[in-house]
């Protein structure tokens, strides 16, 4: 080997590194595309709430405000099942729109519109925690099927349990830190002020936390796909087969 020939080896293997990290920032950025539902999926959370709030802000009209809001989300819903595109972000806006209705209507209360959508997001907060601290971070609960990691990285990836560690914590505070804005918001302020404080801080801490698990896992070791290690398990078994067959067809031959 001359010396000319080592720096275009560390020149190559620098740039399979760089290829490898940029490989899995993208599969990364797919995958919390795909668990969070994208620029589309945030659309879907926020205009329900941004109508209710806008109908409300100019008639104060509880039933008009819910309705729209409900029929919105319906609406959106009805779109992702015709287009035959993936519809649990859609369902998930109905279902918490239909809350906040079924509150608001019971109560007559227009806040209440509001009040479900607040405690999930203080049980998820909790959630995320409380996980993390078991030993299970729900962030890795939610993305190791989408990785085809599964659980692995609880016992076989150790750095990869330690980046969901870290954005589920990132998840728990921030949304914790929502929640200490807005429920004395729920006790102090009017619906109005409510409602647009709620809008306006629906995407932010939203985007902060998608923002952080992406640095987590974009620096963490690859995942461990368990469904490939099945598919090899199962071809080697067939191999295994295969040969035994074989073998005890060529001793019946002599």
């Amino acid at each position: 080997m001359t010396s000319l020939d080592k720096p275009t080896s560390d020149t190559d293997r620098t740039n399979h590194t760089d290829q490898q990290e940029a490989d899995a920032k993208a599969v990364t950025e797919a995958v919390l595309f795909e668990a969070f539902g994208g620029v589309r999926g945030m659309l879907e959370t926020v205009l329900p709430g941004v109508l209710f709030a806008t109908i409300f802000t100019i008639n104060k009209d509880l039933h008009l405000s819910a309705i729209a809001a409900l029929v919105v989300s319906l609406v959106l819903a009805a779109v992702r099942l015709i287009r035959r595109d993936t519809v649990k972000h859609a369902f998930s806006g109905v279902f918490g729109v239909a809350f906040g209705v079924v509150f608001a209507m019971m109560t007559g209360n227009a806040k209440d519109f509001y009040l479900p959508g607040m405690l999930y997001t203080l049980g998820l907060a909790l959630a995320y925690l409380i996980t993390t601290l078991a030993g299970v971070p729900l962030i890795g609960l939610i993305l190791g099927p989408l990785f085809k990691e599964n659980l692995s990285w609880r016992t076989r990836n150790p750095g990869r349990k330690k980046a969901y560690a870290k954005a589920s914590y990132a998840w728990g505070l921030i949304l914790l830190t929502k929640c200490a804005i807005l429920f004395p918001l729920y006790w102090w302020a009017d619906t109005t002020q409510l409602g647009w404080i709620l809008v306006a801080l629906k995407i932010p801490p939203f985007l902060l936390a998608v923002y952080l698990t992406w640095v987590f896992l974009a620096k963490a070791p690859p995942p461990i796909d368990v469904f490939a290690e099945m598919e090899a398990q199962e071809q080697a078994e067939k191999a295994r087969k295969a040969e035994a067959a074989a073998a005890a067809a060529s001793q019946q031959e002599y």
